[in-house]
């Protein structure tokens, strides 16, 4: 059988970091410049792989949600 690509990360830097802001999906997506989805916000806390272009959403509506300047690394471990 071919090696799969693992899909499921486990929980993300990201959803301890919302947590320690008091931030929930609806704050990301309301936040988002870009258009992103709950389903999205929640992909990305549980781990699931997303696109690159997915991440950028993602990272630039936190830092517009919180006012910092969160690196990529900081949000994803994979």
């Amino acid at each position: 059988m071919k090696d799969e690509i693992e899909r499921n990360l486990g929980e993300q830097p990201l959803a301890r970091l919302m947590e320690s802001n008091d931030l929930r999906g609806r704050d990301l997506v309301e936040a988002s410049m870009d258009r992103i989805t709950f389903k999205m916000v929640s992909r990305a806390c549980k781990g699931r792989r997303l696109t690159p272009n997915v991440k950028a959403k993602i990272l630039d509506a936190l830092n517009a949600s919180t006012g910092n300047k969160y690196a990529m690394g900081e949000l994803f471990n994979y």
